[in-house]
């Protein structure tokens, strides 16, 4: 039952949500702070699911919670929440299981952020020249979403900064980005003239039409003439990456962690890539870049006298 304690909850009634409510607070005993935090966290999963056009829980596979979980990393979920997430999906499927809603547990497989291992996709040169090239031209926003695709590509801003920018962080004139970082920390990364020829056009011919003036003087706008958000410009990233026919798994960190590699790998100093990523130790750069060891063997045969 719902009492006033207890607001109805929103999504549609094939997730068994009130069910799962009353099973975590008369059944398992559960703190009513943790009730709440796991509610939130299916109903994240919910969300998730609705873009994805997947009406009921019968429909969650191992592959769509792995994607769901490598989506909270992208959007920036620190790991123990994420950690609290898995947690919370497990009890819930394993509720669903219990009441015979579906069939088997999709988490049971289902890694956390803990035993994560493998630092994300680099895309090669020729990949990334096909992402950038999927927007189609007869699609109305082809522009804007190739203007996305270039910004996050060379600038290797995170998406939660990309989606932050605002109209006059866009240095056009002298080939910068203002970006506000992690910490309200604010740098100027440089972008290459082919992004910001992209940026350009959709900025004078794209954006115009879409400004209602609810754009919170933002960038990047959606179809509604809205701020983008984290979840569109994924979505973005992602249906472009499959109209290019790439094979890999690319998210907006994807081309992050790609620009930091290809900067690396074209010579670049650690120092200066830091300085882009917006890292505030340089470990975590060389942690992230993760230049492979047979590119740091050729180096080192090419460059030490006694290699």
């Amino acid at each position: 039952m719902t009492s006033s304690a207890h607001p109805p909850l929103r999504p549609s009634a094939s997730f068994w949500l009130e069910p799962f409510r009353d099973y975590l607070t008369i059944e398992s005993g559960t703190s009513p702070n943790t009730v709440e935090n796991y509610l939130r966290d299916v109903v994240r999963l919910v969300t998730f699911l609705a873009g994805r056009s997947i009406p009921d829980p019968s429909g969650v596979t191992p592959e769509i919670l792995r994607e769901f979980v490598f989506y909270l990393k992208d959007v920036g979920l620190a790991a123990s929440s994420i950690r609290r997430q898995v947690s919370a999906l497990r009890t819930y499927f394993r509720f669903l299981a219990g009441e015979g809603h579906v069939k088997g547990d999709p988490t049971a497989q289902l890694e956390t952020p803990k035993a994560w291992r493998k630092l994300p996709t680099v895309l090669a040169v020729s990949e990334v020249e096909a992402l950038l090239g999927a927007p189609g031209p007869d699609e109305p926003l082809a522009w804007r979403d190739r203007a996305l695709l270039e910004v996050l590509y060379g600038t290797g801003v995170r998406v939660s900064e990309l989606v932050g920018l605002e109209v006059n962080d866009v240095l056009f004139e002298d080939g910068l980005v203002k970006v506000l970082g992690k910490g309200s920390k604010e740098r100027l990364v440089p972008i290459g003239r082919r992004a910001l020829g992209a940026a350009a056009l959709y900025a004078r011919e794209v954006r115009p039409k879409l400004d209602r003036g609810q754009t919170k003087r933002r960038f990047f706008l959606n179809a509604r003439g809205r701020p983008l958000s984290r979840v569109g410009a994924w979505g973005i990233v992602k249906r472009c990456a499959k109209r290019a026919g790439v094979t890999k798994r690319v998210t907006p960190h994807t081309l992050r962690h790609t620009f930091a590699t290809h900067l690396l790998e074209g010579g670049a100093d650690l120092r200066a890539v830091q300085e882009m990523l917006g890292h505030a130790d340089l470990s975590t750069t060389q942690l992230y870049t993760h230049v492979d060891r047979d590119y740091l063997r050729s180096v080192h045969k090419s460059y030490h006298p006694r290699a």
